[in-house]
C-alpha cells in the first residue's frame, strides 16, 4: 500500500470532532431558544396585546391570577 492509500482509508478525525460539538452545542442551545421564545412570548402577550406594565410580567401573583381566572370552577 503506499501513502496515499493508506491516507485515504484512515477515518478524519476532525470531522467527528465537529459532529460532535455542534451535537453539543444544539443540547444547549435548543434549550434556552426556547426559554427566550417563552419569554418573548409572555412579554409580547402582557404587554403588546394586554397592555400592562413590563415589570408585573415576571412576578409570581400576576401569573397566579391569570391561573385562577383560566382554571377557574
Amino acid at each position: 500500500m503506499t501513502d496515499t492509500q493508506q491516507q485515504n482509508s484512515k477515518p478524519d478525525k476532525t470531522n467527528v470532532k465537529k459532529k460532535s460539538g455542534w451535537r453539543i452545542a444544539r443540547w444547549f442551545l435548543v434549550p434556552v431558544l426556547l426559554v427566550l421564545a417563552l419569554a418573548g412570548g409572555l412579554v409580547a402577550g402582557y404587554v403588546v396585546l394586554g397592555k400592562q406594565d413590563i415589570g408585573s410580567v415576571l412576578q409570581w401573583s400576576t401569573w397566579e391570577h391569570v391561573y385562577d381566572l383560566v382554571f377557574a370552577p
